[in-house]
């Protein structure tokens, strides 16, 4: 790929709760940082004011690429966790460029996760790294569950693959799980991964425990609800610091479901070069995580068992992995 220097792209990581921008230039067919910005993303009307503010007319780009939470399809996304419209050719317009382009944040968050430094990752399984070059999976759960693979290509470069992989039906695993299900199934219309894995979704998994066994809340614990925007950063809070039982059960069944799709995924894609777990959650909630739950739900594959101990399990924790990605999506357009 031929990258011309000395040019400036826009890159953007598309979030729910957040929406994270960086511009950068490109230097020696690499892109490096020169400022970026984190919103909310709910106090714009559309992507391209956030953009426009960014950039604040002091800037000049060349190309811009976005990661959205959701399908692009003929260059249009109504994504699913974000009240905006967005639209390549409207984009490229209001930004006075000649293109821009729209990508799956999963798609974004894989690309990126191929530039990261061993100090920018944790390791929760170490497994064998394959002879030669195999399918990655990438998973990550924040406000919604975004899933990808990454492709190895004939000419050494990787070619992500978006999917949806969040929507499909949750899976449960033992006796608790088929009643979370139930619960579940009596609160929305498709029970969905994302449903339970996200953060919303560990919300719910606190809701079922409280309606299986109607305890009275801790009054502390609800007092920091009322305050809270965010009930599952409680939630994560009160568990890692073990304040509240419920707290901590709701979040090792989190755990082990995370274990159990991320398995579920690595399968699907034979992904011997390693699952890779990106999103804001999880580094937040690494201490659990590490504690061997999520790997004892990984392998727990019957036959297949032994072939899940080879693949290498990573945690990204640069907060800014689906934005490289996106900076090195819009290196290709220039």
């Amino acid at each position: 790929m031929a990258v011309r220097t000395k040019a400036a792209v826009l890159a953007g990581d598309i979030g729910g709760t957040k929406t994270h921008l960086g511009l950068y230039r490109v230097e020696g067919g690499a892109p490096a940082l020169l400022r970026d910005k984190l919103y909310a993303t709910r106090e714009f009307k559309t992507l391209e004011e956030v953009a426009r503010d960014f950039l604040s007319g002091a800037w000049a780009i060349d190309a811009a690429c976005f990661g959205v939470p959701g399908p692009v399809i003929g260059g249009v996304s109504h994504a699913t966790n974000v009240h905006w419209t967005m639209e390549e050719r409207a984009l490229a317009r209001a930004l006075g460029v000649p293109g821009a382009r729209l990508i799956n944040d999963l798609e974004a968050t894989a690309y990126g996760m191929l530039h990261l430094q061993e100090s920018e990752m944790a390791v929760l399984q170490r497994g064998e790294p394959p002879a030669s070059r195999a399918p990655i999976a990438v998973i990550a759960a924040g406000t919604g569950l975004g899933e990808a693979g990454l492709v190895p290509l004939d000419d050494g470069r990787w070619r992500s693959i978006a999917s949806e992989g969040g929507h499909s039906d949750f899976a449960p695993r033992g006796r608790e799980q088929i009643e979370l299900l139930e619960y579940l199934a009596g609160e929305f219309d498709h029970v969905s991964f994302e449903r339970v894995l996200s953060g919303p979704g560990l919300v719910n998994i606190y809701t079922f425990l409280k309606a299986r066994a109607p305890e009275a809340e801790p009054q502390w614990l609800a007092d920091e609800f009322a305050r809270a925007n965010d009930a599952a950063e409680v939630i994560s809070a009160a568990a890692l610091t073990g304040r509240d039982p419920r707290c901590v059960e709701a979040l090792r069944i989190f755990t082990d479901i995370y274990g159990a799709e991320a398995a579920n995924l690595a399968l699907k894609y034979m992904a011997l070069g390693g699952v890779y777990i990106g999103g804001g959650i999880a580094p937040k909630i690494l201490p659990m995580l590490s504690d061997g739950g999520f790997v004892r739900a990984f392998l727990a594959k019957g036959r297949l068992d032994k072939v899940m101990a080879r693949i290498p399990v990573r945690v990204s924790l640069n907060q800014a992995t689906a934005l490289i990605g996106a900076a090195r999506c819009a290196m290709e357009m220039l």
